[in-house]
């Protein structure tokens, strides 16, 4: 699918205008797209505060991004673990306490392609737990401030999403049965995308000025695979990262930055490269497969997120 919202060369930062004094909030981005995502909203005069789980690589990713833009860049960072519902909230906590305002809330995290079954800290299947349950929370404890804001949660998948079942597995969620890497990650991205696009419907029904979106980077040269994945999913990205089949992980971050940016986004879409598999390419709008608006799937999962997560959501 072709998207020529954007012109050929599809979205870009150069139509990014000023951002002096917007606050975008990123998880994970202390490293590959999260990254690259706080340096172009930097780039553009906005403050940014990252959520991420190493103070470590915090302050090198702050250093790191002070030598190039100032000693006055606007960067800062608030630690949380999204596989600690403890650490989201305290994270939250502290958020709310430090931050007047959200233009955007970015879920960036995520962990991916972990080899054997692993459990989060509150028991569930490590994959679903940090990406969906852990984000899910983040964003309900910071809505208030959103709407107050008037700003934007962008929730980041992946096209790993239609690798798995297209489906939400209720009755085991934690994959005590057959656990396997690629569905318990497909599961895990295809829930946060179901939230996002019922928080959506949740969102207009109750008229509040908050704009959801949904984006993937495509397949872009991060350290995410390397992170958490086996050593034949690491070596196999590692082959794949020299084809043109993978872009930077700079052109990787556009999809989220303009999702956090871009005025006339679509709700019901997914925003990500559009070329070649929709892996790489010019920037726009691409394939959005109906399975993941499935509105009966969407509220039992938002049912047992709250339940699971404790945190009942007021719109």
């Amino acid at each position: 699918m072709t998207d020529h919202t954007f012109g050929p060369m599809g979205w870009t930062p150069e139509r990014i205008g000023s951002l002096e004094g917007k606050t975008f909030v990123v998880t994970g981005a202390n490293g590959g797209v999260g990254f690259e995502a706080a340096r172009i909203l930097l780039s553009k005069g906005a403050e940014v505060v990252m959520l991420n789980r190493s103070a470590e690589k915090s302050e090198a990713a702050i250093a790191t991004l002070k030598q190039e833009y100032g000693p006055g860049a606007g960067v800062s960072f608030i630690l949380m673990d999204l596989a600690d519902l403890a650490s989201v909230r305290s994270a939250a906590a502290e958020v709310l306490r430090a931050v007047p305002r959200i233009d955007a809330l970015i879920c960036n995290a995520a962990i991916a392609q972990v080899p054997r079954q692993k459990f989060t800290k509150d028991g569930f299947e490590s994959q679903l737990g940090t990406n969906h349950y852990g984000h899910f929370l983040l964003c309900g404890l910071l809505f208030t401030r959103i709407v107050a804001s008037q700003g934007r949660i962008v929730v980041v998948a992946s096209l790993g999403y239609k690798m798995g079942l297209r489906t939400i597995r209720f009755e085991d969620m934690n994959w005590d049965r057959n656990y396997s890497a690629n569905p318990a990650y497909s599961q895990s991205k295809l829930a946060q995308m179901m939230f996002a696009y019922e928080l959506q419907d949740r969102i207009r029904e109750a008229g509040k000025p908050v704009g959801v979106y949904v984006c993937h980077p495509g397949s872009s040269a991060t350290s995410l695979i390397q992170t958490s994945g086996s050593l034949a999913s690491r070596i196999v990205f590692g082959l794949m990262s020299l084809s043109p089949l993978v872009q930077t992980a700079e052109k990787g971050a556009y999809p989220e930055v303009m999702c956090a940016t871009e005025e006339g986004m679509q709700q019901r879409a997914l925003y990500g490269p559009t070329g070649r598999m929709e892996w790489v390419g010019p920037v726009g709008r691409g394939t959005l497969e109906p399975f993941a608006c499935d509105k009966a799937v969407m509220v039992q999962l938002w049912d047992r997120s709250e339940q699971e997560t404790g945190f009942s959501w007021t719109l």
